[in-house]
């Protein structure tokens, strides 16, 4: 079985990586992006695609980075303040089931 999900995945992989392959081929032809200021960029279509991508992944990245940081912060404050308050917890809670036993016992 893992046999088969590894060859199914080497095949899906190279499909996608063939079908990206021909999309290059088949725009190859130039293509202008308007800027500003009547700036403009020639280039071959599959370049520009590229790049809209290679842009937007970065910017995705970028975007994330703050949450990745607090989730980073919040766990490890977490773990420091995690077991401390896990035996206080334990104490506290230890000590109440056995006072209130001995309140009923006592009755």
């Amino acid at each position: 079985m893992k046999q088969f999900l590894k060859l199914l995945q080497w095949t899906l992989n190279a499909a996608v990586f063939f079908t990206l392959f021909a999309f290059a081929l088949n725009n190859q032809h130039e293509a202008k992006v308007y800027f500003f200021f009547g700036t403009q960029w020639r280039s071959p279509m599959v370049i520009i695609v590229l790049a809209a991508f290679a842009l937007g992944m970065i910017v995705g990245v970028l975007g994330m980075v703050p949450r990745w940081w607090r989730q980073k912060q919040a766990a490890a404050n977490a773990q420091t303040t995690s077991p401390a308050a896990t035996s206080t917890t334990l104490n506290s809670n230890t000590n109440a089931s056995s006072g209130s036993s001995e309140a009923h016992h006592g009755t």
